[in-house]
């Protein structure tokens, strides 16, 4: 089937996102979008053939360089992009992370890494790539966590 921007088929964006705090800062990355310099978390599109949990762990290696071990789910997201027809299905992941032994090329577009406080974060909230951004760390500070477990990857 042909898809053409007219006759194109909805589905959302699946991406997850590494919710990482040290000390009462947050790990995110500072990245060009066509809205100028963001704020997110290590963030990005789960492949075809990855599991979430190893989309995520490549994601913020690519995008911080840091190596991260998921803990649990901080949640499920499901959010439009301002003024687009796209709908994003975030899976935002909560854990631990190791720091770069060595320097590391990351993705293109990220300029910085940052450990943010949720103060400095809610502070620059007109920064922040999406307002789940935000959602993610209130949830996170919140205890919510669910198991591993929780994720089925049936294929």
């Amino acid at each position: 089937m042909i898809v053409n921007n007219v006759d194109r088929v909805w589905k959302p964006n699946a991406t997850v996102a590494a919710i990482v705090e040290r000390d009462g800062r947050f790990l995110m990355i500072e990245e060009e979008t066509p809205d100028g310099l963001r704020l997110n978390q290590p963030a990005g599109h789960l492949e075809r053939g990855e599991t979430l949990p190893q989309a995520v762990i490549r994601e913020t290696r690519e995008e911080s360089g840091w190596h991260f071990t998921p803990r649990g789910l901080v949640g499920i997201y499901l959010a439009d992009r301002a003024g687009s027809d796209i709908t994003y299905l975030r899976f935002a992941f909560a854990g631990d992370a190791a720091a770069p032994e060595s320097a590391v090329a990351l993705d293109e577009g990220i300029v910085a890494v940052h450990w943010l406080t949720r103060g400095e974060i809610a502070a620059q909230s007109q920064r922040l790539r999406s307002p789940v951004v935000m959602q993610c760390i209130d949830d996170y500070l919140n205890g919510i966590l669910y198991p591993l477990e929780l994720i089925r990857d049936l294929r």
